[in-house]
């Protein structure tokens, strides 16, 4: 974002071409595995792994937007920015109001929240080890 309220656009990224599917090792229990993972909700590391989704979430985080206003912003259409803010919006990330014919979306503060104490309890038990880890290393060199 360059201004409050004006949104600078993001080059367009070529994608690869995706990977082709061998039918010969499609079983019926990696399609049953597959469904479920797309039934289930989204992790919320998940749902920002993707760039499109994570330029989305860092707009959001500067102020809310409608679909247009974010579709106009980014390489991708309309359609792909509902998809994209679907999956954010069950990942618990953000959260829409209604306003008119319009949704505006907006970073919901309890699933930032939530992101936050998953990264506070992941960097806490890693720095804990490391701490032990260092301590047990100097108590060797003595």
């Amino acid at each position: 974002m360059t201004e409050r309220g004006k949104i600078e656009r993001v080059p367009r990224r070529v994608s690869s071409p995706s990977p082709r599917i061998d039918p010969e090792r499609l079983t019926e229990r990696s399609c049953l595995c597959n469904f479920a993972l797309v039934q289930t909700n989204v992790n919320s590391w998940t749902a920002l792994g993707d760039t499109t989704r994570r330029t989305i979430f860092e707009l959001l985080v500067e102020h809310p937007c409608s679909v247009g206003e974010l579709a106009r912003a980014l390489p991708v259409t309309r359609p792909a920015v509902s998809q994209h803010l679907k999956v954010l919006r069950d990942a618990g990330l953000v959260a829409n109001t209604r306003l008119g014919k319009q949704r505006i979306y907006r970073v919901d503060p309890e699933g930032l929240a939530n992101l936050r104490a998953e990264l506070d309890r992941f960097w806490g038990k890693t720095l804990a080890a490391y701490k032990v880890a260092a301590e047990q290393s100097s108590k060797e060199q003595e």
